[in-house]
């Protein structure tokens, strides 16, 4: 792997970062909410809001504004919420953080899972337990996330009294039920998860065990375990890794929904909120972050699997 393609991938985070900052300041730009009333409220005086717009810049010209605004991004400076007159950077990297900690739980549990499903799929090729597999599968996919999350918060929180329906108790400070709390969205996302995965394995596997180097090592005597492990199993999930790293894009967007079902206070259900109180320098600042997020995991996953995989030379 050479240092140009590592710095033509840093150019590409750059570039995309910018042209959705350009989009979503843009699509700001047109919504029906004007930042001096959001302050100020609807019974200011006309004189007091002409003040503020002048003071904020809101009377320069758009491309002004987005300059401005791109100065004081690339500061680290996300501006102050509308709603709340709190600096929105550490909210929302706060939030991001829950929201982290939410997609690698479920992508953890979802790897321990969906993993020894696919290969014994693969492996009873045609049978019952590939027949299985495929049914929890497409099950998995067909379920929305709001259907899973209120069954789930019905038998194992209401009726069976398991588990918290609700809310959010950091790690720090009270690790049990801070776990307690993340057992149910957790599950609710890693079911979605697994049955995409699993089939994936399972696809995978399937061609990677009738290819030519395996025939090969099968002459050589070696038993079918370890042709599994040393070799098929390798090749087989490189594209998991891909797949993982998508799934983080769907994790940052999909898990909205989960977030305010149980009510975790991810980015998600921040950009929800702003969204509905007109914040527009949050939603513009939820927007980029989850962008900035899900176009790094994707060059970390890009750059992991070259190192995995030797035969992969970038230019």
């Amino acid at each position: 792997m050479s240092a140009s393609y590592i710095l033509k991938r840093l150019m590409m985070i750059v570039y995309t970062l910018l042209v959705v900052s350009l989009i979503v300041f843009a699509i700001t730009q047109i919504l029906p909410a004007d930042a001096a009333v959001m302050m100020l409220g609807e019974n200011a005086t006309d004189e007091a809001l002409e003040a503020l717009r002048q003071s904020m810049g809101l009377n320069a010209p758009i491309w002004m504004q987005y300059g401005q605004w791109l100065e004081h991004l690339l500061q680290g400076d996300f501006g102050h919420s509308l709603r709340t007159g709190q600096a929105i950077g550490p909210v929302m990297f706060e939030a991001l953080g829950r929201s982290m900690l939410l997609a690698v739980l479920s992508i953890g549990l979802m790897l321990l899972i969906a993993v020894p499903l696919g290969i014994i799929a693969a492996i009873r090729r045609g049978r019952v337990a590939d027949m299985l597999v495929s049914l929890v599968s497409y099950i998995g996919v067909s379920l929305p996330e709001f259907v899973t999350a209120t069954i789930a918060v019905l038998v194992f929180a209401d009726l069976m009294a398991w588990l918290p329906p609700t809310g959010y108790v950091p790690l720090t400070k009270n690790f049990a039920d801070g776990i307690a709390h993340l057992v149910l969205p957790v599950c609710v996302i890693s079911i979605i998860l697994i049955a995409h995965v699993s089939r994936m394995v399972r696809s995978e596997l399937v061609d990677v065990l009738h290819s030519d180097y395996i025939r090969a090592a099968r002459m050589k005597g070696l038993s079918s375990g370890t042709v599994l492990r040393r070799h098929a199993l390798r090749n087989a999930l490189l594209p998991t890794i891909t797949i993982v790293a998508l799934d983080v894009g769907y994790l940052l967007g999909g898990v909205i929904v989960v977030e305010e079902i149980f009510a975790i206070p991810g980015i998600g259900r921040q950009l929800i909120v702003a969204i509905q109180a007109r914040d527009l320098p949050s939603i513009q600042a939820g927007v980029l972050i989850m962008a900035a997020t899900y176009s790094i995991v994707n060059f970390a996953a890009d750059i992991l699997y070259a190192w995995l995989d030797k035969r992969i030379q970038y230019a």
